[in-house]
């Protein structure tokens, strides 16, 4: 409508002809993608890579030609529960006096079901206070072995969940972090009883004990954040209800889109898993081979 090259008549006297702001000739739209898109790409991002907090996801959508601000990547983030994956503080205090274990998993190839489980606790915020999560996994599956809500995080809390986990099965390593409950005498030697050898994550190293990790994401993200849970009951019904859905209907793409039961029982096969390897660790050491191949487990 308006001709910029046009000799008879100026630009600013074709917009008064034609009753338009001379300005609005020049806008530009900008990109604006919506919360929900804005949402999905965020959550593709940290999917790919856990250790990115909203600064670096910021960094990377704009690389990518998405006009965003560091504030509404922040907000998405805190709305969907997605934050970096890194040693937290305060959930996991060590104590000086225990033994701490070497890290066992490091380039192992895991490959069966009862090969290798892992165990952590996160906290679910409540409308006053919170409770805490804690659960028992196997690795190559991913089923949810055993697992409990409580409002303390004590020792009195953690044992009864192992002691449940142990009467399904038997793994040949059980790695955890270095929290004061798992590097503790009673622990360890429930442990060791059974002949499971223990391993510890290294310290402040957050891809040690991914798995689990990314369970509390899938656990948050799809369910708790939906949901509105008062009491302590109510959330342990909630969950019970979502691990029951996790282990046996929700298909995970890292296991070729098989069930973690299907994978846990045999029904199904899945790709080998390693653990631990950094670029550095990847490019400079050799992978080991899986551990105790003759040793399964009671379900193995």
């Amino acid at each position: 409508m308006i001709d910029k090259n046009y000799d008879d008549l100026s630009v600013r006297q074709q917009c008064l002809l034609l009753g338009l702001n001379r300005s609005s000739l020049y806008y530009e739209p900008v990109n604006c993608t919506s919360d929900s898109i804005l949402r999905n790409q965020i959550n593709d991002l940290w999917m790919k890579i856990p250790s990115y907090g909203y600064r670096r996801i910021c960094a990377h959508l704009k690389r990518d030609g998405i006009e965003v601000n560091r504030k509404r990547v922040q907000r998405l983030m805190q709305e969907a529960g997605l934050e970096a994956i890194y040693q937290k503080p305060k959930m996991s205090v060590g104590n000086k006096e225990h033994v701490i274990y070497p890290y066992l998993l490091r380039g192992l190839i895991i490959n069966r079901p009862n090969q290798v489980w892992v165990t952590d606790i996160t906290y679910i915020k409540m409308p006053r206070g919170f409770v805490y999560l804690m659960a028992i996994m196997d690795v190559f599956s991913r089923k949810v072995i055993a697992w409990d809500v409580g409002n303390s995080m004590d020792l009195n809390f953690c044992l009864p969940i192992l002691e449940k986990a142990l009467k399904i099965g038997t793994p040949d390593i059980f790695n955890t972090d270095q929290g004061s409950q798992f590097t503790s005498t009673p622990w360890i030697n429930m442990v060791q009883e059974v002949n499971v050898q223990v391993s510890m994550d290294g310290k402040g190293r957050w891809a040690d004990n991914i798995p689990i990790e990314r369970f509390w994401r899938t656990v948050k993200w799809e369910h708790l954040f939906l949901c509105s849970n008062e009491t302590i009951g109510e959330v342990h019904a909630s969950i019970a209800a979502f691990i029951a859905f996790y282990n046996v209907e929700r298909v995970h793409q890292s296991l070729d889109y098989n069930t973690p039961e299907e994978v846990y029982t045999g029904i199904k096969s899945a790709k080998p898993v390693i653990l631990g390897l950094t670029k550095a660790d990847a490019a400079n050491k050799p992978v080991a081979n899986s551990h105790n191949p003759n040793k399964g487990g009671k379900n193995g």
